[in-house]
């Protein structure tokens, strides 16, 4: 299991483009691995929490800080 997260940056992106982008991602990763994503849809914050309880990936931090929102996600275990 990786500590350091793959960084999936997807500022400026509408809904439902940054999710969309953070499902490959995931798909892409091992099982236990980290995802950091970057955006800017306000509407990216329900979003990822909604994911996260429907798929079983676990978001671990869900922050915002000037507009910028960063999840920090760990694919669930296969």
């Amino acid at each position: 299991m990786a500590d350091e997260p793959v960084v999936l940056d997807v500022t400026g992106l509408k809904c439902p483009m940054p999710l969309l982008k953070a499902k490959k991602a995931l798909n892409e990763l091992p099982a236990g691995a980290l995802l950091r994503v970057y955006a800017t849809d306000p509407g990216s914050v329900r979003d990822f929490e909604v994911f996260s309880r429907q798929s079983g990936n676990e978001l671990l931090e869900s922050d915002q800080t000037d507009g910028r929102y960063s999840y920090l996600l760990r694919k669930k275990a296969s």
